[in-house]
């Protein structure tokens, strides 16, 4: 029996905002979606079943990390990555772009050949070209597949910017090719143009006439202002296909989720959640909490008055106090469940606004419940 193609919908709208469907032979996504990223084939201090537990509809893994260690050979040998990792859930893959600059000695970029660099774990030397992206990312069985691109720091050197962009654009070809026929799957491509206007709307226009899956906007979270993203995403808002899932990369503060709801944004992806946790921030309906701090020692308080979790129910602030000052592994694992719950309710509760019409007065109390100020938006 043939799988289930690839499909998404719009359900609803509210100006920019809107929630949507998206349709994979694995499960259904409803959006705005967080993906909590599991780089390495897991997302830290996280087993899958406590992941669903949280509501999460999807995740994210890396082509980058999974390349250099285990191999998508090893991966393939498992019968591909949802059955390594015992994952039912639908996978996102990132082609590696974003980490051969942000991790690797990287040696060149070559137009044809693609990244050419050294591994940050052993120095061994990689090639990953777009077709090689695409391949091992096909190698890996993951179901929402992202096109090779170049990520350059932020710059404001123009032809620089504009140069990666038209490289991006090229190797964006090559990997719609690569990908070729794959209908239970999806092949997103990746807007560039830095903080270029004119530069975002010609990397669109191109990808649009390329013909993706979805469309994601990167190079914006690599040292931009909030000022300069949230501009960003005002331009793109209305040019952006209504059709397609619209994905923002590698963006997660949930003020900046929020935001980017606001200006017509359906999917997003960070490690701050996890990460986060390890280092005793524990994220809240009104704002961060450092539980290591010595306030809490004493505090028979839940973690979030507001939070249904399970760590909110059956733990207080004190103990997980004593887990953070004591390197418990407990402790990683009961703040990363709570901080990845708190993003898939928030999201819950985004979706739910937008149904009832009511995303304007949501994104008011969000704000008034952090005690921040709400910038200027389309509400």
């Amino acid at each position: 029996m043939a799988l289930k193609s690839f499909a998404f919908k719009v359900l609803k709208k509210d100006k920019f905002a809107r929630c949507g469907l998206i349709e994979t032979h694995r499960g259904d996504i409803n959006t705005p979606a967080f993906m909590p990223v599991g780089t390495q084939a897991t997302v830290k201090a996280c087993k899958i079943d406590d992941i669903k537990k949280t509501g999460s509809e999807i995740i994210l893994s890396n082509t980058y990390h999974l390349m250099i260690r285990p191999g998508v050979e090893r991966v393939q040998s498992a019968g591909g990555l949802h059955s390594f990792m015992n994952c039912d859930l639908p996978i996102l893959t990132d082609s590696g772009g974003f980490q051969v600059m942000s991790l690797s000695k990287l040696n060149k970029i070559d137009r044809e050949k693609g990244a050419i660099f050294n591994s940050h774990v052993d120095g061994k030397k990689f090639y990953l070209s777009p077709e090689e992206s695409i391949r091992i990312q096909l190698g890996l069985n993951s179901d929402i597949v992202m096109i090779m691109d170049e990520c350059p720091r932020k710059s404001d050197d123009y032809e620089l910017i504009k140069k990666s962009m038209d490289l991006s654009l090229y190797w964006a070809e090559r990997s719609k090719k690569a990908f070729g026929k794959n209908p239970h799957k999806a092949l997103f491509g990746i807007v560039q143009g830095g903080m270029y206007e004119d530069l975002r709307h010609e990397s669109l226009n191109a990808l649009i006439d390329i013909d993706f899956d979805g469309i994601a906007l990167g190079g914006l979270s690599v040292g931009e202002s909030k000022e300069e993203k949230t501009k960003i995403l005002s331009f793109m808002s209305d040019k952006l296909p209504e059709d397609k899932p619209r994905y923002l990369m590698g963006v997660g503060k949930p003020e900046d989720i929020v935001e980017a709801v606001r200006y017509g944004i359906d999917m997003f992806d960070c490690v701050l959640p996890t990460r986060n946790a390890r280092n005793g921030q524990l994220i809240t309906s009104t704002g961060v909490i450092n539980i290591r701090n010595a306030p809490y020692k004493m505090s028979k308080e839940p973690v979030d008055e507001n939070c249904d979790c399970k760590v909110c129910k059956d733990y207080s602030r004190a103990y997980l106090n004593h887990l953070d000052r004591t390197n418990e592994m407990l402790g990683s694992i009961l703040a990363s469940y709570h901080n990845i719950y708190y993003y898939q309710d928030l999201m819950r509760q985004i979706r739910e606004s937008i149904e009832s019409n009511k995303f304007a007065n949501f994104v008011k109390d969000f704000y008034n419940k952090r005690n921040l100020e709400m910038p200027d938006g389309p509400i």
